[in-house]
């Protein structure tokens, strides 16, 4: 009944906000009572597998193409990340493959070619790259193609000859010679728009409607196309070249001839000399692709064993970090003093300080784990959460100057600007309160909440803190905060620890917790975040303490009494503007609100705090007899 792939599918999804996937149960031999799960009317093989707009965010685990008798692969309208694993072209029954509206990348494997049965193929709305494969025209039953918003490159396969299949891609779709769509003999419906193709519309195409080629490159005129700039900026595809011997110019023709006529030790020599260049090319060209083999794909064993079996390929996209810094383990090894640096630490992590030789002050984030744990998808969440973090650029946003990935000592460690005035909760529960004064507290719930705004409001997709509270809140040498997500790595070692400790017999099988798996990382969850850390800035109390429990619990009873509002503050704080306490508590209920649906966007909430908190120093206050100390501590 193929559990074990089902199981290796859910184990490579590491969000699952509607815990869809919370009834497969890796113990259970039947799946057919799954959801998104139906079986064939005997009930032995599945056939299907339909789970749409539940906005799951992992990867596309290979082993599906195990599922010898799938019929339908509908996961569309999920977060799905990372490549189409090039197995799905097993899947000889499969007749509808929808993976659209999701964030794929990479190209379109050419092993599709081999679905013989398919009908219908959805990839739309991803970020697929590359060339389309013309193997396509292999399919003759399908009937419907989309491809629409994509990165999609040149030209739309007309036809092709069959000398390109062992020199492109080796071996696939064997005794079939290749050819273009216009082979698709089937095709009623076909949406190629929104890509980057170049080049004319094959004339056997020309009966799909205009909007179907929209927004690419083309050279049609009457259709609405890219502008130059967009299409000059395009990667160039790599597409094959075909010879016909037939079209050779004349002069190579007399070249021949004149070749044929050289005398025979002239002609011996120039085979020989040709056949050694020939050969180190070749030599050249294998190295030169096995290096890139390595680049592109990465084998990780899901448990030690010397078992082939139990080893995945997970191909890695390189497209992903090209942007980011690299460090070496050495440069950060330099910087940060042999790594004896410490300035903090977790059972999840080390934390060292360190100066990079002409530049800025580090911070370095070092995960532990062991290499035996870490697995292909772990990997390629790592590269993810990477190329996240490293889109931020905020003055209120911890920046992102690089990473480091290496294999030998196994490492993988994050590179962020250092904050020197340490963490926010530091301040309000280890060191001095007294040097956050109310204004300087003002200042720094302004900063966050101008964080959280661009995170929400002015990134696409929106970006959201794992845990927001006050210990993901650095402050600069001026008090500054600056929003880091360190959280999400414990989520990355989370899933470690359950896949060493559950492995067994049947290869590695993921059971998360419910409190992990069914964590949403959503704007709303933040929000609410928010409020909880608004009331421990301005009580200075941790949000949960054994004897009185939960912060939001203990402060509700003095939000709505004006009378009553003063004993939420933090007692070591001497003055206080009650017109701000105000706002600050209105605020919190607002973002506390228990129907999500009334909380209001980072936006507004951020345009309350800015608009109506006075941040600067009352006349009143300077006149008093405390005004220099608490001057000096704001300034």
């Amino acid at each position: 009944m193929h559990v074990w792939a089902l199981t290796t599918f859910k184990e490579a999804i590491y969000e699952d906000p509607h815990m869809v996937l919370s009834s497969w149960n890796a113990l259970d031999a039947d799946p057919c009572g799954w959801s998104g799960i139906s079986c064939s009317f005997a009930g032995d093989h599945v056939v299907k597998i339909n789970i749409t707009g539940y906005s799951l965010r992992g990867f596309l685990a290979p082993e599906l193409g195990q599922i010898k008798f799938l019929q339908q692969l509908i996961l569309h309208g999920n977060n799905l990340i990372g490549i189409i694993p090039k197995e799905l072209g097993m899947l000889k029954y499969l007749q509808v493959l929808d993976l659209g509206a999701n964030q794929l990348t990479g190209p379109i494997p050419p092993e599709i070619a081999n679905l013989i049965s398919v009908i219908k193929i959805n990839l739309q709305s991803n970020g697929l790259t590359g060339s389309l494969p013309p193997e396509l025209g292999n399919l003759k039953s399908l009937q419907e193609l989309r491809l629409d918003r994509n990165r999609l490159q040149g030209s739309v396969p007309a036809s092709s000859s069959s000398d390109f299949t062992s020199s492109a891609y080796g071996m696939y779709a064997s005794n079939t010679n290749l050819t273009g769509l216009c082979q698709a003999s089937e095709l009623k419906v076909a949406d190629f728009s929104y890509n980057f193709f170049t080049g004319s519309i094959p004339k056997c195409l020309g009966y799909l409607p205009s909007t179907s080629f929209q927004g690419n490159c083309l050279q049609n005129k009457d259709l609405r196309q890219r502008s130059s700039s967009l299409c000059d900026h395009a990667p160039p595809a790599r597409t094959p070249q075909t010879t016909n011997p037939k079209q050779q110019p004349a002069e190579d023709l007399s070249n021949q001839h004149r070749r044929a006529s050289k005398p025979a030790w002239l002609l011996a020599l120039e085979i020989v000399t040709g056949t050694m260049v020939g050969c180190l090319f070749l030599i050249a060209f294998i190295t030169a692709l096995q290096r890139c083999k390595d680049k592109s794909s990465l084998i990780i064993p899901w448990k030690k064993s010397s078992s082939q079996k139990d080893h995945v390929t997970v191909y890695i996209d390189s497209e992903m970090l090209k942007d980011v810094v690299r460090f070496s383990r050495m440069e950060l090894e330099v910087a940060c003093e042999d790594f004896s640096n410490i300035i903090g630490s977790s059972p999840d992590s080390l934390v060292y300080k360190g100066t990079v030789k002409g530049g800025p002050e580090i911070a370095v984030i070092s995960l532990c784990i062991k290499e035996e744990h870490w697995t292909g998808y772990l990997e390629l969440y790592f590269q993810r959460e990477v190329a996240d973090l490293a889109r931020l650029n905020n003055e209120n946003a911890g920046k992102l100057l690089g990473y480091c990935s290496e294999s030998t000592p196994f490492t993988r460690m994050l590179v962020f600007e250092y904050a020197s005035n340490g963490t926010l909760y530091e301040h309000l529960h280890y060191g001095e309160g007294c040097q956050l004064s109310w204004t300087r507290r003002m200042k720094i719930i302004i900063g966050i909440a101008r964080g959280l705004k661009y995170f929400h409001a002015e990134l696409d997709p929106p970006f959201t803190i794992s845990e927001l509270n006050s210990s993901s809140v650095y402050l600069t040498e001026d008090f500054s905060p600056k929003l880091v997500d360190f959280e999400s790595w414990k989520s990355i070692l989370a899933r470690s620890e359950k896949n060493s400790g559950s492995i067994g017999g049947q290869g590695a099988i993921c059971v998360l917790p419910n409190s992990l798996e069914g964590h949403h990382l959503d704007v709303q969850g933040n929000i609410y975040a928010f409020g909880v850390l608004l009331l421990e800035i301005i009580s200075g109390r941790p949000p949960h303490c054994k004897d009185k429990g939960r912060l939001v619990d203990w402060a509700k009873d003095f939000l709505e009494l004006p009378e009553a509002m003063a004993y939420v503050v933090d007692p070591e704080l001497k003055h206080f503007r009650f017109e701000d306490l105000n706002v600050i508590c209105e605020v919190v209920n607002l973002c506390i609100h228990p129907d999500p649906a009334k909380q209001p966007s980072m936006q507004e909430l951020s345009t309350i705090l800015e608009s109506r908190i006075d941040t600067t120093i009352p006349a009143d206050f300077k006149a008093s007899s405390l005004a220099w100390a608490e001057l000096a501590l704001s300034s």
